[in-house]
């Protein structure tokens, strides 16, 4: 009985081993718990502060489009561009495009709204777009593709912010008024002697099925419609086509030109950059229509506007220098 007793009392003592080797083991798993959600924390906080600080938008680009973009801030380097003015900039970027295709519906890459690159292709607006936002980028000495991309999604968007299609400035009034506010550009037609216009503005929501996004997405059409009344309440200034001649030498190498439309429900229909020749006349370097290739006029401005019925006159926008990218 003694020995029974012994081998009890040994029993009892390897289950005590047992319990605290297992108080160990909890212990262990305690400190690993709290450890890995001490690192999940710090994870997670990383992740909110990026999302916080920095705006990512879905972006619809090609690597042949980032080789375009670093050959074009290669080409500014090249030819000193940084020291020139920005206008100076914009006509020398611009005409390193002549030739490229003219791209209808460029930015119409799928079903929701996201940031379009396309060096390949270019339609009167996505032009003017593309050679701005590439001049500031030099000007302002930041020449990487993630600023470029956030220029330009500053320049195309309402405020500087990607929140589905209507907010793409799709009228180019409305990309005036708030490029203006961003202080992108500066609208010098009434200081050149423009006169007042009101464009009365419904294209768009009166037109809801020649446009794939509100087509698909009805909602929209009222959002656009809100924003078309807000446009038709603002004073614009316009040159009349019968007065460009008069005012062509205040026109700036480098200005954007707006065409002015006699398009029911529309205020523009054409975009282009002024390009001064050695004759000391202004042409307009520009993305002319389907079927074309960037390129510059054969007549001066003035002469080139009296051939194209729709449009009525100009209004002139002077690109400002930036400090810097924000």
């Amino acid at each position: 009985m003694d020995d029974v007793r012994c081998l009890m009392d040994d029993v009892r003592c390897l289950m005590d081993d047992v319990r605290c080797l297992m108080d160990d083991v909890r212990c262990l798993m305690d400190d690993v718990r709290s450890s890995f959600k001490f690192k999940n924390l710090i994870c997670l906080s990383i992740l909110i502060f990026y999302f916080n600080s920095s705006t990512v938008y879905p972006q619809f680009y090609s690597e042949k489009d980032i080789e375009i973009c670093n050959s074009k801030f290669q080409l500014a380097v090249e030819k000193k561009l940084a020291r020139k003015p920005i206008g100076e900039i914009i006509t020398e970027i611009g005409k390193s495009f002549i030739g490229t295709n003219y791209e209808a519906a460029a930015l119409e890459k799928s079903d929701n709204e996201q940031l379009v690159v396309n060096f390949s292709g270019l339609d009167c607006t996505t032009f003017l777009e593309t050679a701005l936002t590439l001049a500031r980028c030099i000007k302002s000495g930041d020449t990487s593709f993630q600023n470029y991309q956030k220029e330009l999604t500053k320049i195309r968007y309402r405020d500087g912010i990607i929140d589905k299609y209507p907010s793409r400035l799709h009228y180019f009034s409305d990309w005036i008024f708030d490029n203006e506010k961003k202080g992108t550009i500066k609208n010098i037609t009434k200081d050149i002697g423009g006169e007042p216009i009101n464009f009365k503005i419904n294209f768009m929501s009166s037109h809801p099925k020649s446009y794939k996004h509100l087509k698909e997405n009805p909602d929209f059409i009222a959002v656009i419609k809100k924003q078309e009344n807000e446009i038709s309440k603002r004073e614009y200034y316009f040159i009349g086509k019968s007065k460009v001649s008069q005012i062509e030498n205040k026109i700036n190498n480098g200005d954007l030109i707006a065409f002015v439309t006699n398009i029911k429900g529309l205020d523009i229909s054409h975009t282009g950059i002024a390009f001064k020749k050695n004759d000391g006349r202004i042409y307009l370097l520009h993305a002319p229509s389907a079927g074309t290739k960037v390129q510059i006029t054969e007549n001066p401005l003035p002469e080139y506007l009296r051939k194209i019925k729709k449009h009525t006159g100009i209004i002139v926008l002077r690109p400002e220098e930036p400090s810097g990218i924000n």
